[in-house]
């Protein structure tokens, strides 16, 4: 008899949790493991910001899947483009683009996310985002290089329009990203003596009327005050109207000039899960609270793709996409794989939320484990003492120390890598999400009848 085939597509903080699990549980000839990503690493996507500010290098935050001995999981260097749940295959797309069908008994999605974007005018042309390693380190090159250009600019107008930065989005991931970059140019702008400091402007705009909701008014009002503090606009209520190579317009009327627009306002479910045709909540796939899709054998989903029930909250709450809540449903989901391989009862996914740490560079940080709200060093302390936690690796946490022990004593650098090549990349350049086919298209890549483009 053939071993049973699992295949788990995904490597972010879901999939590899499940993968590194189920290596751990399974006796090798007891079922094969397959995993889908493009990069045979995982990404601990809460430290790009700083990847971006340059007080981490883009390598210590990539940790490598190939690294352990141990390691017998096969992985296809691909996207999974569709899936055909009746004839359990999953259509990938390998980094060479050739696509090809692979089969599996089990199945666990864990693709992630894509940037949500709107339909306004000239976003994903101009706009950068901050979802990818590539993306990161491609704006630190970006900001590094409007401070060169500002420098040796002659026109008043060029050096102011190269001088302002504009980021989207509110949440963490824009706050940290509009916090650490304007750190960077802060430090920066002392070794170019002909800028005038007062030309560097910061705006950082979201829809919502406050920033971070979740921290609760107290911590919101503190980071927003931290911000504001170091010369940072914040314009809440507020978003891009349109955007153009050297202006971005915001909806209450007012004009930036600018070449920089960083674009986070919040991620959506993988396209992927729109190929299935299955009920979904919000984009995201609706699992039972054992993460398994119900009346599919064999089908599981996880992560910021997958609607689970939060059982701790009630009420019929959705876990929030974390990477908290993904690494143990990545545990769980694998527990529940193997109890449905050896027959046995798979159990529901509990988890209450453990709190949540917000890093402003340098001292400044807020925070709020177990409730608790911290907000200076000791913040800080418990944000990167998070973050250094869970990393996964021993060689991943003495990077990412050394990064941090290095910038605290020699101070930034502002060395342009390369990333920045003379054609600009912008976010439309960095996700691929014209590569998912329809369901159409996948029935008939399985049956053989046709061939997607």
């Amino acid at each position: 008899m053939t071993r049973p085939r699992i295949l788990v597509v995904g490597a972010g903080f879901a999939g590899v949790e499940c993968v590194r699990r189920l290596e751990r549980k399974l006796s090798p000839d007891e079922a094969d493991v397959t995993l889908v990503t493009p990069f045979a690493y995982q990404l601990y996507l809460p430290l790009l910001p700083q990847v971006a500010s340059g007080v981490l290098t883009p390598q210590s935050i990539a940790v490598s899947l190939r690294r352990s001995k141990k390691y017998r999981t096969r992985i296809i260097p691909g996207g999974a483009i569709g899936v055909d749940l009746k004839s359990k295959v999953c259509v990938i797309r390998t980094i060479t683009d050739e696509i090809v069908n692979e089969p599996y008994d089990y199945i666990v999605l864990a693709p992630g996310s894509i940037t949500r974007t709107f339909d306004i005018p000239g976003l994903t042309d101009h706009a950068f985002g901050m979802k990818t390693l590539a993306e990161a380190a491609y704006i630190r090159d970006h900001v590094i290089s409007q401070l060169d250009l500002a420098d040796a600019s002659q026109d008043p107008v060029e050096r102011a329009s190269r001088l302002q930065f504009v980021v989207v989005g509110g949440g963490y991931a824009g706050t940290e990203t509009a916090a650490c970059l304007q750190r960077l140019t802060h430090a920066a702008v002392k070794r170019y003596p002909r800028l005038d400091p007062g030309l560097i402007k910061w705006h950082l705009i979201d829809i919502a009327p406050k920033l971070m909701p979740e921290l609760g008014d107290k911590l919101g009002s503190s980071a927003q005050e931290i911000l504001r503090r170091r010369g940072i606009e914040i314009s809440l209520g507020t978003s891009i109207a349109k955007a153009g190579p050297e202006e971005v317009t915001f909806t209450d009327g007012r004009v930036i000039p600018t070449r920089t627009l960083i674009w986070t306002a919040g991620v959506v479910a993988s396209p992927l899960i729109a190929t299935l045709g299955a009920e979904t909540v919000k984009g995201r796939l609706a699992v039972a609270p054992e993460m398994n899709l119900p009346g599919d054998d064999g089908v599981f989903a996880l992560g910021d793709s997958a609607a689970v029930p939060d059982l701790a909250k009630g009420d019929g709450a959705m876990c929030p996409p974390t990477a908290q809540h993904a690494l143990r449903q990545g545990r769980h989901v694998a527990d529940n794989v193997i109890a449905s391989l050896r027959g046995q009862v798979m159990k529901p996914y509990v988890h209450k939320d453990l709190g949540l740490v917000v890093d402003l560079g340098g001292t400044d940080a807020v925070s709020k484990p177990l409730g608790i709200e911290l907000r200076g060093l000791p913040a800080q302390a418990v944000a990167r003492g998070y973050h250094w936690s869970a990393l996964r690796t021993n060689v991943a946490k003495t990077r990412v120390m050394t990064n941090w022990l290095l910038n605290a004593v020699a101070g930034d650098d502002f060395v342009r890598t390369g990333f920045q090549a003379r054609k600009a990349a912008r976010l439309k350049d960095f996700e691929y999400t014209d590569a998912y086919l329809t369901p159409e298209q996948v029935r008939a890549q399985v049956e053989g009848s046709g061939r997607p483009e």
